[in-house]
């Protein structure tokens, strides 16, 4: 949040934060969904790069498009095994996914 927005928001009486401050969550907890985040960012990206529909990539997993949807959405109930394995089926190497779950910049 930009230093100018978060001095008004104050002036107003708002308490700013992290997320991990509103949640309680601890170190591990943070780093854990950042993970998660990350994964299903990197799903999206990468199915949009190669072209290829939610209906395409579920057939490819054996899931359904409103799996594919909720990974791209980051929603909790998708297990890392299944976003794991999504991202390899669209050829992300062992490599590229340290890089997406080390949080480093996005490999071309």
């Amino acid at each position: 949040m930009r230093e100018e927005k978060r001095k008004r928001l104050e002036a107003k009486g708002w308490r700013v934060g992290s997320a991990r401050e509103f949640l309680g969550l601890t170190p591990e907890e943070e780093a854990y969904i950042e993970i998660r985040l990350r994964l299903s960012d990197e799903i999206r990206r990468q199915r949009a790069r190669r072209r290829v529909t939610q209906v395409a990539l579920a057939k490819k997993v054996r899931s359904s498009q409103s799996r594919i949807a909720k990974m791209e959405a980051g929603d909790g109930s998708i297990s890392l095994d299944l976003l794991l394995r999504t991202l390899l089926e669209l050829g992300v190497s062992r490599r590229e996914l340290g890089r997406v779950i080390a949080g480093a910049a996005k490999a071309a």
